[in-house]
């Protein structure tokens, strides 16, 4: 889940948040008790590895695409 501040302490703190972020860790921002904001890290341009790792914990729990599914999908509205 990562860090959680509140925004007074992020103000405070913000260089040291970000270094954080730049090395891979989440960081939420609240409102009192309400998450209002997330710092993420920025994904790098041409980084196909992390791309894919990323799609593929996306992905995750999701059940496998079979190709008449993917062929259905292409067919709808054009019958």
């Amino acid at each position: 889940m990562g860090m959680i501040v509140k925004t007074g302490e992020a103000k405070t703190r913000l260089s040291e948040l970000l270094a954080r972020v730049a090395a891979g860790e989440e960081v939420t921002i609240t409102r009192g008790d309400v998450p209002v904001a997330r710092l993420i890290p920025v994904a790098r341009h041409g980084d196909a590895q992390a791309a894919v790792a990323d799609i593929l914990a996306a992905r995750a729990g999701f059940e496998p695409t079979i190709a008449a599914e993917l062929a259905a999908w292409r067919d709808e509205g054009r019958r």
